[in-house]
């Protein structure tokens, strides 16, 4: 079952249209990559989503229910991870998840156990500090726990990583991971290395149009060719390979990359001619960095 659809979403800023013609579903149970450069209009999809936008044309529905602009039903379905969540900085992680139990009417037996867990699932289940005294890394955890106290079933994250150090970045992506068991994360990023580490399925966003879809491994077979690497054992003969082939680059210490690799048995047979003594070929698997560029034209 889908949880999340939108079907040829638009939106209009007077003159400026800022999404055309943007569909996707993302599956129950999946982090799903909403993937695209700074302003590629991310965020304003994630607002209509959340019904704090009105569409300029197309439907969005939440677990096969349509999104209204406003005071929308579908958002006690969805949990909301901001880009730089805020808190009551004088309150301790503990105390602040009890304030958020309380004004949703929560039962005291429930807000306690269900704090306990979630402070677990964030790693703050130890920290008695307060807030105001938190690393970015540290408020970011605390929002998904925040995100998650009233079991959503779906998790929307806005850029939770883009301003975390590498430690912090991996310790927010585990808890992404994790948390997919219960809900089914939404998670907007434009660092691809998050969406290879922890996305099962992705679109990549480009000028308010979807460019790419699909799962990690269908994206990357968008392109038929892959680049492949040969190292060498003795220096000249990478030097003249080199020389025969121009196309080659070096990739490292007599190593050469082969970017078109339908030519990779003219090298060979040059190699066999030689006898030419290999260490490795081997096949590069695509980055996605290096597919999206070539998909927007860069």
């Amino acid at each position: 079952m889908d949880m999340l659809t939108l079907s040829h979403v638009a939106k209009n800023f007077g003159e400026k249209q800022v999404l055309r013609d943007v569909s996707f579903a993302v599956p129950e149970h999946t982090v799903f990559g909403f993937v695209g450069q700074n302003g590629a209009g991310k965020t304003t999809a994630m607002k209509m989503i959340l019904g704090l936008l009105a569409v300029s044309g197309g439907e969005i529905r939440v677990e096969g229910m349509p999104v209204r602009y406003g005071n929308t039903p579908t958002n006690r379905l969805v949990g909301y991870l901001p880009d730089v969540p805020e808190f009551y900085s004088y309150m301790t992680p503990a105390e602040y998840l009890r304030f958020c139990g309380e004004i949703s009417g929560m039962p005291s037996k429930e807000i306690k156990n269900r704090s306990e867990e979630l402070l677990r699932l964030v790693g703050l289940d130890k920290e008695k500090h307060r807030i105001k005294g938190f690393s970015r890394g540290m408020k970011q955890r605390l929002g998904v726990a925040q995100a998650l106290f009233g079991r959503p079933k779906l998790l929307i994250c806005d850029e939770p990583t883009s301003a975390l150090d590498p430690a912090g970045r991996k310790e927010l992506l585990d808890i992404l991971t994790a948390a997919k068991e219960e809900t089914t994360v939404l998670f907007s990023t434009h660092i691809l290395s998050d969406v290879e580490h922890i996305c099962d399925e992705m679109a990549f966003l480009h000028e308010g149009k979807i460019a790419l879809k699909g799962s990690l491994d269908e994206v990357r077979k968008i392109r038929k060719a892959s680049a492949v690497t040969i190292e060498m054992e003795r220096p000249e003969d990478a030097g003249i390979l080199r020389q025969t082939f121009p196309f080659l680059k070096n990739s490292g210490k007599n190593s050469l990359l082969l970017k078109e690799a339908e030519r990779l048995p003219e090298l060979l047979r040059l190699i066999a001619d030689r006898r030419c003594p290999i260490i490795r070929i081997e096949r590069q698997e695509e980055a996605l960095e290096d597919l999206f560029m070539e998909v927007v034209g860069r």
